[in-house]
């Protein structure tokens, strides 16, 4: 139980998103073996002195004994061949190992919402009519897809909101009919890729296809509306959009690549006002007083309040719209001199229109502008190396500029980076439990073989299903560990036991292992049978529990195959070499 829960010590330690999903599971079940070590040394005793009076057989169902009598003629032989069976597990090992290159890595699987979230975003100098124009139009052509029951859209979003929003910007909800309603063969992608020839046929406009949920996930992890986040920091904010556009050019080409946008930082139209400080000072006047009346002439000021019972106004003074609705109107305004002469602003400063900065966005106290894109068809690990190697083949930053990942590689390279450091020293204390309970490292290494061998299965198992390496299928690691120890110790304990009664070594083996066969299988069996219906859910959740069970199915599968005939053939090359 001790080894249980130390194997379950790296998802206590777990962070941000991987710890607030998978540290529920591991304080439940570290609980839960509390409580049922309390009742095994409490109740169970209890019960079984009341229920166990008579006389007491124990005595194998018609599975244990079918499964014996397949069993016993199969060890035999593995007995007798005891090099090729090792050579086999080996081979087996290195094989599946050899397969981890291909897996892909992600963070957390996407969840399958049943339903499609746009992001839209067109030009800043867009209006609020002429964005409800287009989308109107864009909402009309989603409507008429087949699969699809409602288009809801929402332009802009206020201040006061958690995300505002600009009126340039929009989101498209679409709600999906149930899967099971669509037309044979089409798929939730063939209609994306549809939306999108949709959408991207107006021109001038970017879009980011999701989902509602993931939507609002991609942005609380990184800022952004989309799995991948390129942050390109640096002062200068045209060499950032200038190299923000090469890095795009660069990473399109990418397989895997979908919805690439470059952060809008740039196209807001402008009015410039740039005070001519050596005119000025001919009339007198600095820069304070100049700016005082562009401030409380075009920007306002309040001066007061109004009170309305409970509620208060303020009074705001500015000019009439007239005197500052254009550069002519407002290089009239009148600026008073020392010596109480009205001159024109246009006098004393240069005003003109340009295409200026929507916002200026920091992070870590520098200057940043984000590449963002979704990854589709191939997993996110792959996708990132394919893009840090275009970028360092083809990029040249100047000193002061860097690069940073962002979004989900981000929070999937800290959680790794954790386990990387956790799970070795929780496997060290593995080590000297076992060491204590066996008191000696020869049996404390044949259990903690167990470990690698149980890879075999959860390797396989995501291959097979085309599923990659993230977080939960490393959780589902974690776990089988932890039943593949358990296994061991269930076997080496009893064979030890029988080894102590001064049996043969050859009788201790096949005794123990007849024996120790039934508590085996009943374990691995349990485990897996739990996790059977999460292999086949199909419910909003199930990508992130599939991955977990797969690892721990197919884990326990070979972990229990290699438990029952790798193990015997091992111990009895360490009871001959090494034992007493």
């Amino acid at each position: 139980i001790m080894i249980i829960i130390i194997v379950l010590l790296p998802l206590f330690t777990l962070e941000g998103i991987e710890g607030k999903m998978f540290s529920p599971m591991a304080f439940t079940i570290t609980f839960g073996l509390i409580g049922s070590l309390l009742f095994t040394f409490t109740l169970i005793p209890f019960l079984a002195s009341i229920l166990f009076r008579g006389k007491v057989s124990e005595k194998d169902s018609f599975l244990v004994r079918g499964l014996k009598a397949a069993y016993q003629p199969s060890l035999s032989w593995v007995l007798e061949h005891r090099g090729l069976v090792i050579t086999a597990a080996t081979g087996a090992l290195i094989a599946s190992l050899a397969l981890v290159p291909f897996l892909g890595t992600e963070f957390i699987p996407t969840l399958e919402e049943g339903s499609i979230s746009v992001q839209v975003v067109a030009a800043p100098s867009t209006s609020l009519e002429e964005m409800t124009r287009i989308l109107d139009i864009q909402q009309e052509k989603l409507a008429k897809f087949a699969e699809v029951t409602s288009v809801v859209t929402l332009i802009g979003r206020p201040e006061a909101g958690s995300h505002p929003h600009p009126v340039n910007s929009a989101h498209i909800q679409i709600a999906l009919e149930p899967f099971d309603k669509w037309d044979s063969g089409r798929t939730k992608q063939d209609l994306i890729n549809d939306i999108r020839s949709t959408l991207e046929a107006y021109p001038g406009i970017q879009i980011t296809v999701s989902q509602p949920i993931q939507n609002m996930f991609d942005e609380l992890l990184s800022g952004v509306k989309a799995e991948l986040a390129i942050k390109l920091f640096g002062e200068d904010l045209e060499v950032l959009r200038t190299k923000g556009e090469e890095i795009m050019e660069v990473i399109a080409a990418v397989p895997g690549i979908a919805d690439l946008s470059l952060e809008q930082s740039f196209g807001q139209p402008q009015v410039q006002i740039d005070i001519d400080e050596i005119k000025a000072s001919r009339y007198g006047l600095g820069g304070d007083d100049i700016l005082e009346i562009i401030e409380l002439g075009i920007g306002g000021e309040v001066v007061g309040q109004v009170f309305q019972q409970t509620r208060r106004f303020g009074i705001l003074v500015r000019f009439d719209e007239k005197f500052r609705k254009d550069i002519e109107a407002i290089g009239n305004l009148r600026v008073r001199t020392p010596k109480g002469a009205l001159i024109p602003l246009s006098d004393v400063a240069d005003i003109r229109e340009v295409i200026g900065p929507i916002q200026i966005n920091r992070e870590k106290n520098q200057r940043r502008i984000v590449i963002q894109a979704n990854v589709e068809g191939r997993d996110l690990g792959s996708v990132v190396e394919d893009i840090q190697k275009s970028i360092k083949e083809k990029i040249e930053l100047a000193p002061g500029y860097l690069i940073e990942y962002g979004g989900q590689f981000e929070n999937q390279r800290r959680a790794m980076a954790r386990l990387a450091i956790i799970v070795p020293i929780t496997m060290f204390f593995i080590f000297i439990l076992l060491f204590s309970a066996f008191n000696t490292f020869r049996h404390a290494i044949l259990i903690y073989l167990n470990i690698p061998f149980a890879l075999i299965g959860g390797i396989v198992g995501l291959f097979i299903t085309g599923q990659y390496l993230s977080v939960p299928a490393s959780v589902g690691f974690i776990a089988l560990f932890g039943v593949s120890v358990l296994n061991g110790v269930v076997l080496v304990s009893y064979l030890n036991n029988l080894r102590e009664r001064g049996l043969p070594l050859e009788e201790v083996i096949m005794q123990g292992a007849l024996l120790r066969l039934r508590p085996v299988s009943m374990t691995a069996l349990v485990a897996m049978l739990g996790l059977v219906p999460l292999l086949f859910s199909t419910g909003i959740g199930a990508e992130v529990q599939r991955p977990l069970a797969t690892v721990v199915v197919g884990g326990l599968f070979t972990s229990t195959i290699l438990t029952m005939y790798l193990l015997p053939v091992l111990y009895g090359l360490f009871e001959k070499r090494w034992g007493k």
